[in-house]
């Protein structure tokens, strides 16, 4: 019964966009735009940390996992989102749903592990730096950005696997931009307690879990930034975690708002706005925050444009 209710629906309508051929003009043109900067802010940072011995360590290694995560979540949506507006076509195939939603879930999920990775760079530097080469030694961060990926698509596999038993009974106009789990939840009529359950309970694992372990790394980092008797030394130890702390409030903040929470729990307008900032502008956000608050990266562009001489 599941599997032929299933074969009833090959094609979703996504609904979260406006009607109006106006707004959806606007609308691509904001969207591509954003894409650009994101693909291209991301790009800089890859080919900076290439380019340039100085930024060959752990922190800056890290920063092009971050990166290359944020060209693939941005790159899960945002070309679907043109390509439906160009034709003022909004569907999506099954097939295509469950796809991006694998993919969405699992760049998604691997950002927070990576997030609390960072933190703990942070920590190493700061309240161990004499034990840094040995805590944040090449050979562990490899191991762990390997994990990080296997987390994050496990997870993403559950999610696609326990979504594509779910019964549609003919439905298909979802209220969203792209195809996700907790509106693909919304419209099922078949049983989605577990599905609901996984949601919350992988939320709090992949985002929760990292975020409070940012929160502890960030209490030990307080601790020695304050038994720093410099003042410019306090300084220093801050602007070195600004950007990290910026990032982790605007990707977790925006991923909790969007996958725990009850599934009718927002209107379409509040869910497109979460959506958009979770998959679109916080991927785009990123290497602009890391750009104009980190020194060495700055330095690193301008070497690269020719604007200062390499020592």
């Amino acid at each position: 019964m599941d599997a032929e209710n299933q074969t009833q629906v090959r094609e979703f309508l996504l609904s979260g966009f406006p009607s109006h051929p106006s707004h959806q003009t606007a609308l691509f043109l904001l969207f591509l735009a954003t894409y650009v900067v994101t693909v291209m802010g991301n790009v800089t940072i890859l080919i900076l940390v290439l380019l340039d011995p100085h930024l060959h360590n752990p922190m800056y290694f890290l920063l092009c996992l971050l990166s290359s995560l944020d060209i693939g979540l941005s790159s899960t949506v945002v070309p679907k989102i043109l390509v439906n507006l160009v034709l003022q076509r909004h569907t999506i195939t099954y097939n295509e749903c469950l796809a991006q939603l694998f993919f969405l879930m699992g760049f998604a999920g691997c950002e927070p592990a990576l997030l609390a990775i960072m933190a703990f760079d942070r920590y190493a530097a700061i309240c161990r730096p004499l034990h840094y080469t040995h805590l944040m030694s090449k050979r562990l961060c490899i191991q762990c950005a390997a994990a990080i990926w296997i987390w994050g698509f496990l997870d993403s596999a559950v999610h696609a696997a326990v979504t594509s038993k779910l019964s549609f009974c003919g439905a298909h106009q979802i209220p969203h931009i792209y195809c996700d789990a907790p509106p693909l939840i919304e419209i099922a009529c078949s049983d989605t307690h577990v599905n609901e359950v996984i949601n919350h309970i992988t939320s709090t694992l992949l985002s929760l879990v990292p975020f409070l372990f940012i929160i502890l790394s960030y209490i030990y980092i307080l601790a020695s930034i304050l038994r720093i008797r410099s003042s410019n030394g306090r300084r220093k130890a801050f602007s070195t975690c600004g950007s990290h702390i910026t990032v982790v409030t605007i990707f977790i903040g925006t991923e909790l708002l969007n996958y725990n929470r009850p599934v009718t729990g927002y209107s379409l307008e509040m869910d497109t706005l979460v959506s958009t900032m979770f998959c679109v502008i916080t991927p785009m956000l990123n290497p602009l925050i890391y750009t104009l608050r980190n020194k060495e990266v700055k330095d690193a562009l301008k070497k690269v444009l020719g604007f200062q001489r390499t020592t």
